[in-house]
């Protein structure tokens, strides 16, 4: 069966550190906001939940996998356990792993989160792989490319995408770009996002990659299109989320949640990889919008991006129960 859509982007086992509400507190200043424990102090801690397989690649490909579609995920794993023990994983949630590069010698990358009320802080460490992208047969070669988070390490990787596909055009590219992507600039990336179809980032990141008013979703909506993607979509937190295909721009709410959120990873990658699986399957940005804040509110739900990601029938069942004003609004 051919792939509908391929992943690509790192790969991590998160360790979830639950802290007790009381052993830690959090502060804003100018700098931003923040977490304190006592220094110099052991700190007790509720318990640790290891989730392997995550990262926004990842988080996308099983996301994808759940939705229906035929999915595929192209990262880099070391010669460890951690590294099997993610391929595994990968292999259980029905993701293709044929196009995983297994790095001999090399540790998997592993993160700690600091999990705190339903907010965390990732303490992150990025193994130095090799990156290149593969030689992809054609039975190998996917209707649509999810790229996503990738370590500064590989910023050659992303001409070699770009230079990929210009050579193959019926391929489609969704782009979520992470930190260091967004970092290296639009002029280090101006063939990528030339090429990209469908670019997904939330308020700030759009302000970080144009420069543009954080006040004036149009202007950041503009800015954003001027570097060539078809379709634009911003998430904006508890405000929902826009979208704009170049000649209508929507607004969307968020999904009501049944309770409060137990945590709140991996929300975005819910929202946007449903988004674009929506596109997969033919909707338009409308129908897209719809869909994505769904599986954003099943995930907060749950410790972690995966545990809550939904079917297909169970996404469209909510869908169904949704409340009146719960539809996209042109703005």
């Amino acid at each position: 069966m051919a792939i509908d859509v391929l992943s690509v982007g790192d790969i991590v086992t998160d360790a979830f550190i639950k802290m007790f509400d009381d052993q830690a507190h959090t502060f804003e200043d100018k700098n931003g906001k923040w977490i304190a424990i006592p220094w110099g102090a052991k700190i007790p801690y509720d318990h640790v939940e290891e989730l392997q397989a995550v990262g926004n690649a990842p988080n996308a490909s099983v996301s994808f996998a759940r939705l229906g579609l035929k999915s595929a995920l192209q990262a880099n794993v070391g010669s460890d356990q951690a590294g099997r023990d993610m391929l595994a994983a990968l292999e259980k949630n029905k993701v293709d792993t044929s196009l995983m590069k297994v790095n001999r010698g090399k540790q998997s990358n592993y993160h700690y989160v600091l999990w705190h009320k339903a907010e965390r802080t990732i303490l992150i460490k990025h193994e130095e792989y090799d990156y290149h992208w593969p030689h992809l047969r054609p039975k190998e070669i996917p209707r649509w490319i999810y790229f996503s988070s990738i370590s500064e390490n590989a910023m050659d990787f992303h001409d070699d995408l770009a230079d990929w596909l210009d050579r193959h055009d019926d391929v489609k590219l969704a782009f979520q770009p992470g930190t260091f992507q967004i970092a290296a600039g639009t002029k280090k990336l101006r063939k990528l996002y030339k090429l990209t179809e469908v670019l997904a980032v939330n308020r700030e990141e759009a302000v970080q990659i144009t420069g543009g008013d954080h006040k004036d979703i149009h202007d950041l909506m503009d800015k954003l299109h001027a570097l060539g993607p078809k379709i634009v979509c911003i998430s904006d937190g508890p405000d929902g989320a826009y979208a704009s295909d170049g000649t209508q721009r929507l607004k969307m709410p968020i999904y009501p949640d049944p309770s409060p959120p137990l945590e709140r990873t991996g929300a975005g990658d819910a929202f946007t990889s449903t988004f674009v699986a929506a596109l997969i399957h033919g909707s338009d940005i409308e129908g897209a919008l719809q869909w994505g804040p769904i599986n954003s509110m099943s995930v907060v739900q749950h410790v972690g991006a995966q545990a809550g990601l939904l079917s297909e029938a169970q996404l469209n069942k909510l869908l169904k129960q949704s409340p009146k004003w719960y539809r996209p609004k042109p703005f």
